[in-house]
């Protein structure tokens, strides 16, 4: 049976006409999932057309995820759901409360028909690449949270420029991208500042920061405000050898750390709020209630969802800046 029809007096160019015979033999189901689809050379040699218009409509089916190819041996259909109209590749690097309020923003704004596979990099160069270069080919955006990783931009080359979009993190050598970003160098020290008259009741500012998960961006801007308000401080990479003393001020990106800090605040007979205080990093509902309440600086992760999907939709090549603010409770 011919499962590709092609009219020559069609307005609709060859290769979507390619996409729609194989949509129609799959919804009529001459075509099923794991069946294999005519090659390229068959198609092109029937038809009397180049390779590339053929190549086109395999592409197009495959960054659907209706297709897949396998070396050697050709295109086989993956997927009888023919509605996916975007199949996007989201590397996060790690799963955590707020990732997951992004994720779930960015799936309600991004419409129907989408689909999403999420991956996570974990701080790991060597994951973060493999993930990367295993996907090529096989999907119509990709969406990536770099994180601190060093040279990503060597891989994401790979990549069609513009079907990349790149979240969180902006490292200058991905300035070309386009990029849903914070700016964790000015947001910092926007944050304290506006904390700054609760602060002045403490002697010392704390920052607790891992090099290999942090962004560096952070600690910049801590050692910039403490250095242009005359704060003492320090940067400790973990919370684990440290005891809590009177008059100090902990922020503290992760929330491990904050927990960890918070078991060790009840071991002594400082008063969260009038001798000890703390500012943690990305806001939750859990932070609400723990301790009364706990300061936090933080972006807006449902917003970045909704910037993320409008940009995806409207295929920008822009950067936009994600709001950040402080969020004053009890703990300050």
């Amino acid at each position: 049976m011919e499962i590709v029809k092609l009219l020559k007096k069609s307005k609709k160019p060859k290769y979507k006409q390619i996409v729609s015979s194989i949509e129609n033999a799959i919804v009529n189901g001459t075509l099923k999932k794991g069946d294999q689809i005519p090659s390229i050379n068959s198609l092109r040699d029937t038809h009397n057309l180049s390779r590339d218009t053929v190549l086109a409509a395999f592409n197009e089916l495959k960054n659907r995820g209706i297709v897949h190819s396998v070396v050697g041996k050709g295109y086989y259909v993956s997927s009888e759901n023919i509605s996916v109209s975007k199949k996007v590749f989201l590397l996060f690097d790690e799963l955590n409360a707020f990732k997951e309020d992004l994720y779930n923003s960015f799936l309600a704004c991004v419409g129907e028909h989408v689909q999403v596979d999420i991956f996570f990099h974990h701080f790991n160069t060597k994951l973060f690449n493999n993930l990367i270069l295993d996907s090529i080919g096989d999907y119509s955006h990709y969406i990536v949270m770099p994180a601190n990783l060093q040279d990503t931009h060597l891989v994401l080359e790979n990549l069609p420029k513009e079907k990349v979009y790149i979240l969180d993190q902006l490292q200058p050598e991905l300035n070309s991208y386009a990029a849903i970003f914070q700016d964790f160098e000015n947001d910092i020290q926007n944050g304290l500042l506006q904390g700054k008259e609760l602060l002045k009741k403490y002697t010392k500012l704390i920052l607790v920061f891992d090099d290999k998960v942090q962004p560096k961006g952070m600690k910049i801007g801590f050692q910039k405000f403490c250095t242009a308000h005359r704060f003492e401080s320090e940067v400790i990479e973990s919370i684990k050898d440290k005891t809590p003393q009177k008059n100090e001020v902990y922020i503290i990106p992760d929330d491990r750390n904050l927990i960890r800090l918070i078991k060790k605040l009840k071991e002594t007979s400082l008063k969260l709020n009038t001798d000890f205080g703390i500012i943690s990093y990305n806001d939750t509902m859990l932070k609400e209630i723990v301790e009364g309440g706990i300061t936090t600086i933080s972006t807006d992760f449902n917003k970045m969802g909704e910037n993320l999907a409008n940009i995806l939709q409207e295929k920008e090549q822009k950067h936009i800046k994600n709001p950040t603010k402080l969020i004053i409770r009890n703990s300050l």
